[in-house]
């Protein structure tokens, strides 16, 4: 007799391997080493520079948490998406990189047309992330925009 509760767990592990798996070959984990050469060969093969890994994170968002000012204009230069939000939290790349202080990741995002008055799903703006993790020089960029 098949103990049911065994069986749905084998296959949400099952499942949490699979995405794992989609995660490591994805664009995302090609944009979180800084490799930028997988990250061009992915878009080449067809990749959407959009792709969200499961959390609603984009490539963009993962180079923008990292500083990478480089690889973002590469993935911008591709056609992401400057004002996309993750899934859940509403959080545009701009408010990623008001949270960690990336001032020339955050002037690359404004010149590529990044909304500083978006709001994530706190109702929050990026101006707002800044002020919250202390990063006062972001702050004053944003506040005068």
């Amino acid at each position: 007799m098949c103990d049911h509760s065994a069986c749905t767990h084998q296959q949400t592990s099952v499942q949490q391997t699979l995405d794992e798996l989609d995660f490591e070959r994805g664009i995302w984990t090609a944009a979180l080493d800084r490799d930028e050469s997988r990250v061009k060969m992915l878009l080449a093969k067809g990749t959407c520079v959009d792709a969200r890994d499961n959390a609603g994170y984009t490539a963009l968002h993962y180079a923008v948490r990292k500083g990478n000012t480089s690889m973002c204009k590469l993935l911008l230069a591709a056609g992401a998406s400057v004002n996309v939000t993750t899934k859940a939290g509403l959080a545009t790349p701009l408010h990623r990189a008001a949270m960690e202080g990336h001032m020339d990741v955050i002037s690359l995002l404004l010149k590529s047309g990044a909304d500083p008055l978006a709001k994530d799903a706190e109702g929050r703006t990026a101006a707002d992330r800044a002020r919250d993790n202390h990063h006062e020089a972001v702050l004053e960029l944003l506040k005068s925009l």
